[in-house]
């Protein structure tokens, strides 16, 4: 049986895409990325995920990113309706990522409070026909979806310096991040505006605004 994973990185940054990404293998693939020491991205020094990276892609069946732009959050979280705002819009892309798996089942790390909830959606939203598991902390219990996660974090990290090549260096990108809050804040005065590549609707634009103002 096809085994998926399907996991996120970047959502909660205020600059750069929140990437989306999805693995599948079958057993000898699953029990390779297990040999290979997969874990939760996040628990993973930058150059351990690029030693991964290449690895996982040799090992799985499919390895599909799909990117969300700042423009198109801020229109949800702004406009969105309830239920119906940044974690249905990660579960739009979270559904065709499923469609590009060729998988009987998928594991997915659940961003909504209510996984329940968030599965039920995707089998809304997916095209294809196969059995859905969204859990929190997947990304921990699952080596699939630990490798997806991997992928997701790899694949936005190598947006963020295509970024910063253009426009600076902003730092990892999050509100916690002194450097990237400075950087924005520089910006602002000095282009009287938010850059594009921004996620305008999060709180940390609206804290600069207000000290700004």
């Amino acid at each position: 049986m096809i085994l998926g994973g399907v996991d996120e990185a970047g959502r909660g940054s205020v600059a750069g895409p929140l990437v989306v990404a999805g693995v599948s293998a079958g057993r000898e693939g699953v029990k390779e990325l297990i040999d290979l020491g997969v874990k939760d991205s996040k628990l993973l020094t930058p150059r351990q995920r690029g030693l991964l990276y290449p690895e996982i892609l040799r090992i799985t069946a499919y390895a599909v990113p799909a990117y969300i732009l700042p423009r198109e959050i801020d229109e949800y979280v702004k406009h969105g309706k309830k239920y119906r705002k940044l974690n249905y819009l990660e579960a739009t892309y979270m559904a065709r990522v499923i469609d590009q798996l060729g998988a009987k089942k998928v594991i997915v790390d659940a961003p909504d409070t209510n996984p329940v909830r968030f599965r039920d959606e995707l089998l809304e939203l997916t095209d294809r026909r196969c059995e859905v598991i969204a859990e929190h902390h997947a990304d921990i219990r699952y080596p699939i979806v630990s490798a997806a996660s991997i992928v997701a974090k790899v694949e936005r990290d190598r947006a963020v310096e295509k970024l910063k090549s253009r426009y600076g260096d902003f730092g990892s990108g999050y509100p916690c991040d002194p450097k990237t809050m400075k950087f924005l804040s520089q910006w602002f005065e000095r282009e009287g505006s938010m850059p594009d590549f921004t996620r305008k609707s999060w709180k940390s634009w609206l804290r600069i605004l207000q000290l700004k103002l």
